[in-house]
């Protein structure tokens, strides 16, 4: 008998304990990363065929303290390497540690290897080559402070390497974790009982190929030809054959047992792959995979288990966006799966509406999850009724815009705007020709609010909203809306590259409603779009703060003789450019400056008929010299703005701050005339501190 140890993902330990117990090797004992047992040569090989959660199996060689690079390969020397490989072998050494005194893992392998070929040199003139790639002897070197654990691995690869994946196909889920979440679920008792597996979100399928595995009796590594004993020297080939054949014929009657397995998801190129791996793992005809909407999976029996890794959102706030996603999964849940039992590893962090029956704490590589098994019963009050108000709010707003919409042909607008202090959303229609898209906004909500009422009440809102507007769910997009300041103004929030084409007034614009907190459109300044489109015909246009160039394109489209869009953003400005292209305007009169506004505007000698100023309430970009602060420096703006106007020139100043107050000193300088009545449009009206915007002129 030999002492192995069983490295594993954190927080599986004691599932690994009770699989190895299962096993036959009653001393399985979890430890922090794994589990240490005792075994014969032929449980050793038992955990490398049938595992389905340990990440390696360890046979330590030695132990020894090591406080520097001379006592590792002192104590790596001590050991008789003859036993355990050969000249003719090929080798690689893997080095980790907790606090360990050799900080530098490179430096730390590399005194392993000279201690190893060092004593082959010596007694036989040859030495075993160094293969980092598929060596025929993997060693482990694990340090704890000084001490050094120095063992043989006998799996070679990560036994998560069923062989059923392509090489080089990276999915989201390695195989040990989705078996622990199965494990979790009570899958083979599950299984047993004839109940069925349904993954709505199943990607590359992992999920539903390891349950069939598990249901099979099939042995996790029968797949795999490379394993990290074969070439040493202490390998007993009997025992390890006789273990495949039991394998083979406990599969062979496993899988006249197999109970419906569904895997669906909404994207084909995921569902083929899922299927070249079903084949591959020889479940082909066993799975059923199909390309489906989330919301259109059903349950094909009465009982069974629904299990998913839905999306997080990798990038910082990102999760929060996935919350539509989340109650859809919920509400199929609810309404399709009743009686079912589900599991769902929750790395967003958000809640669902549903209240899990047991959770555990799991990573998926870097990112912390949390693993939540529901039993799916009927719920009390449907979001229809929570959220009444709203969907009447919603109904009434409808009503009131629409012989608006339709007189000026407005397809972009807000419908909502917090209307209802409990529902602190911005709702925006975007029409295409292929359908309307909602972009909802939630406001950030002060510390007052309870965050658990608040996120139920959100929860649904975000359910009712697509039904009451009669729009799909799939075309809602939600984020928080939060102050931005300085770089974070100009940073992607996603990287779809996702673009709409709309329309407003004569002219047709790009939009993205995913990948940045704004739009590329400012709904509420839709007014002043269109009335510098109208009287720009001759005029040379000058566009601060241009953003995506939505007036400018305007102007352009109305005849604008020439115009000039200054902005610190290279993104905004290419944003420009494919508005100026969308709407056939040749780019030759038409220029776009990448500057700081403030610096370029400072020295700018021109003469402009129109000046479009509309800035930032605050900016501190780390591309501008100063920072920005409206309040504080639009009395300096103007003054320079009003130099490059031409006599009978007009500047049209707005912003968006809501406690703004106008310089009035300014008066005394220029005609001023507030318009800021006049520049909010219809749908906006019921919230008049939007923005402000004057008419700035010479005196006379």
């Amino acid at each position: 008998m030999s002492s192995f140890f069983a490295p594993a993902a954190q927080g599986l330990e004691d599932l690994l304990a009770t699989e190895l117990r299962g096993l036959g090797l009653e001393s399985a004992r979890p430890e922090r990363g794994g589990c240490r047992f005792e075994a014969d040569l032929a449980g050793a090989y038992r955990v490398c065929l049938w595992s389905r959660l340990a990440a390696r199996v360890l046979l330590p060689l030695a132990e020894f303290e090591a406080p520097d690079d001379q006592a590792l390969y002192e104590g790596t020397a001590s050991i008789d390497w003859s036993e355990h490989l050969s000249p003719e072998l090929s080798i690689a050494v893997s080095f980790s540690g907790v606090r360990p005194a050799l900080s530098h893992s490179r430096f730390a392998e590399q005194r392993i290897k000279d201690a190893i070929v060092d004593q082959f040199r010596e007694a036989t003139g040859q030495r075993p080559s160094v293969d980092l790639r598929q060596p025929d002897i993997r060693l482990q070197a694990h340090q704890n402070r000084n001490r050094v654990t120095l063992s043989l691995d006998l799996s070679g690869d990560p036994l998560h390497r069923r062989g059923y994946r392509e090489a080089g196909n990276i999915a989201p889920l390695k195989e040990h974790l989705a078996a622990a979440m199965l494990l979790r679920a009570d899958w083979p008792e599950i299984a047993a009982a004839g109940g069925a597996l349904v993954d709505p979100m199943c990607g590359s399928g992992t999920l539903v190929i390891e349950a069939a595995m598990m249901a099979s009796d099939t042995a996790p590594g029968l797949l795999r030809t490379r394993w990290g004993f074969l070439a040493w020297p202490g390998h007993d080939d009997g025992t390890w054959k006789a273990l495949i054949d039991e394998a083979i014929e406990r599969q062979e009657v496993g899988l006249e047992k197999l109970p419906p397995l569904l895997g669906s998801d909404s994207d084909a190129r995921a569902i083929r792959t899922a299927r070249a791996n079903a084949q591959r793992a020889g479940f082909g005809q066993a799975i059923r995979f199909e390309t489906l909407p989330l919301e259109d999976a059903r349950a094909p029996s009465e009982r069974g288990l629904v299990i998913t890794n839905p999306p997080y959102g990798e990038r910082l706030g990102e999760q929060h966006q996935m919350l539509p996603l989340y109650l859809q999964l919920a509400d199929t849940l609810k309404q399709h799966f009743a009686g079912w039992r589900a599991v769902i590893l929750n790395g967003a962090g958000l809640e669902i509406g549903l209240k899990p029956e047991k959770s555990w704490p799991m990573r998926n590589g870097p990112i912390q999850c949390r693993l939540d098994r529901f039993e799916i019963g009927a719920e009390p009050s449907p979001a229809s009724e929570q959220a009444r108000d709203l969907v009447n709010r919603l109904a009434k707003n409808r009503r009131q815009l629409g012989r608006w919409l339709r007189r000026e042909g407005v397809s972009c607008y807000r419908i909502y705007d917090a209307d209802l202090p409990e529902y602190a959303l911005a709702i925006d229609v975007y029409g295409t020709a292929e359908g309307d898209w909602l972009h909802v906004q939630e406001y950030q909500a002060p510390r007052s609010v309870d965050p658990r009422r608040a996120q139920a009440r959100l929860r649904a809102a975000l359910q009712v909203i697509p039904e009451a507007l009669e729009v799909p769910a799939e075309r809602m997009v939600f984020k928080v809306r939060q102050r931005q300041r300085g770089e974070s103004q100009y940073r992607r929030q996603a990287s779809l590259g996702q673009t709409l084409t709309v329309s407003e007034g004569r002219c047709r614009f790009k939009v993205n409603l995913v990948d940045y907190l704004d739009t590329g459109l400012f709904l509420d300044h839709r007014p002043v779009r269109l009335w510098l489109g109208e009287h720009a015909r001759g005029k040379r246009l000058l566009n601060l703060f241009c953003y995506t160039g939505a007036a400018t394109v305007h102007a352009a489209v109305g005849g604008a003789r020439a115009t000039t869009s200054v902005d610190l953003s290279n993104t905004y400005l290419d944003w420009l450019a494919d508005n100026l292209a969308l709407n056939q305007v040749a780019t030759s009169e038409h220029r776009l400056i990448q500057a700081d506004c403030l610096a370029w505007l400072e020295a700018c000698r021109e003469h402009y008929d129109l000046i479009f100023l509309d800035p930032p309430s605050f900016s501190n970009s780390k591309r501008m010299d100063t920072t920005l602060d409206v309040q504080r420096d639009h009395g300096e703006m103007i003054r320079n703005a009003m130099r490059c106007l031409a006599p009978e020139g007009l500047l049209i100043f707005s912003t968006n701050l809501r406690r703004f107050r106008l310089d009035p000193d300014l008066s005394d300088e220029f005609s001023i005339e507030d318009r800021s009545r006049w520049s909010i449009p219809e749908d906006f009206k019921r919230n008049p501190r939007i923005h402000q915007c004057h008419f700035i002129r010479q005196r006379r």
